[in-house]
């Protein structure tokens, strides 16, 4: 077995055909037909079930894989000079009750986010429900002219979060879809109570370090500039060296410090 799967952690057939005629059963549903997504998400396995609803299953190993990586992230925050704000889960079921509990409170702010269906327990497993989005394309996959126009939205987007006290803690262009012309927002993580102001900081730079090597410093802080002042550009100026050295990120770090330094004058 490859570390990757390991560390991701499978669900065997017996229990998702088990979880498949729960689903069934709970909504109604007399036949049931589930899709499996090839998808690179270490937290849960995903599915769709009679292309209406999406699906993650959270398994325990899932929940003490997420706490591995969180301690990762927040030594990675401490080297930028403020404790961390990334927050564990106390098991499956926790993490995809917070995931529900964001989404509906995204879009009780006036986010596009896939309507929260429903969160279970099941054989031990965390089992989320969500609207399926038939099409959709993630926003780092647009052309740059769509991307260039989305990107004023998506830091509207990102301050109507913040402003409804929610931080989303791991922004990136995966997690930023677009379908029917709409933006919507998924995948949002737990941090830490009282430490909701770094974390919107960051979650400012890692907004920054999608669209710079995607359509460049200049008009990614231009429209950053469109809803965060230069106070706000400055702390997530102190968050970017971090990003940097994230996986999942690769970008022009000194390019949009010299663009938030100049828009900062």
């Amino acid at each position: 077995m490859s570390v990757r799967r390991f560390v991701r952690g499978t669900v065997s057939w017996n229990r998702l055909e088990s979880l498949a005629r729960e689903l069934g059963e709970r909504y109604g549903e007399p036949q049931v037909r589930v899709e499996f997504l090839n998808a690179e998400n270490w937290f849960s396995t995903p599915f769709v079930v009679n292309d209406e609803y999406f699906v993650k299953v959270v398994t325990p190993q899932n929940a003490t894989v997420h706490a591995l990586f969180t301690g990762m992230r927040n030594l990675g925050v401490f080297s930028s000079g403020t404790e961390g704000f990334f927050e564990q889960f106390e098991d499956a079921y926790a993490m995809a009750a917070y995931e529900y509990d964001a989404a509906e409170r995204m879009r009780e702010s006036g986010l596009n986010v896939p309507e929260p269906v429903d969160v279970f327990e099941f054989d031990g497993l965390g089992v989320l429900v969500l609207e399926y989005l038939p099409e959709f394309t993630p926003l780092d996959d647009l052309p740059e002219a769509d991307i260039e126009a989305y990107a004023p939205e998506l830091f509207a987007g990102l301050r109507a979060m913040h402003d409804c006290g929610i931080a989303h803690g791991d922004l990136r262009g995966e997690n930023v879809l677009v379908s029917d012309g709409e933006l919507y927002f998924i995948d949002a993580t737990n941090v830490r109570e009282g430490r909701e102001a770094a974390a919107r900081a960051y979650d400012l730079a890692c907004a920054l370090a999608v669209l710079e090597p995607l359509v460049g410093a200049t008009v990614a802080v231009a429209a950053a500039r469109e809803h965060y002042d230069a106070s706000d550009l400055l702390d997530a100026w102190e968050f970017l060296d971090f990003v940097n050295i994230r996986p999942d990120h690769d970008f022009d770090a000194g390019a949009l410090k010299g663009e938030i330094e100049a828009a900062a004058e």
